[in-house]
């Protein structure tokens, strides 16, 4: 009896983790979106050189919107974008993820319209979704 006791609570014991371990983490909380248009101005820096990536023109528009006031037709304001840190932790966010290789070459170029989404913790940016229409 006392093997049995043992298996039955071996058998009780896995099966608690395995639900526990089934359990999603916990789900990065929609923050909000916004939408820019990318235009000529996005695709420089601030020393005129051209940009050739798409994670440094989305943080060009940003740049370009909140510090120098530079806007287009369609750009949204956006509460998270605001300093230069937060900038630059948006590009990484940006260069990390996954991007479709004809949406890269859309902002790239110049001329498209994106939707930023962004996903985060108690208000702070940790994820960033951007689709591309051109």
């Amino acid at each position: 009896m006392t093997r049995r006791f043992s298996l039955g609570l071996l058998a009780a014991i896995c099966v608690g983790l395995m639900s526990v371990a089934a359990l999603p983490v916990a789900a990065q909380q929609f923050l909000g979106q916004y939408t820019a248009y990318i235009g000529q101005q996005d695709l420089y820096n601030s020393n005129g050189q051209r940009l050739t990536e798409h994670w440094q023109i989305l943080r060009q528009d940003r740049a370009n919107l909140h510090r120098f006031g530079i806007s287009q037709p369609g750009d949204e304001w956006d509460p998270w974008f605001g300093n230069y840190n937060a900038r630059g932790a948006m590009e990484q966010m940006i260069m990390q993820g996954a991007a479709d290789p004809v949406a890269r070459q859309n902002i790239i170029a110049g001329g498209a319209t994106v939707v930023v989404q962004v996903y985060g913790w108690n208000g702070q940016p940790s994820r960033i979704d951007v689709q591309v229409w051109r």
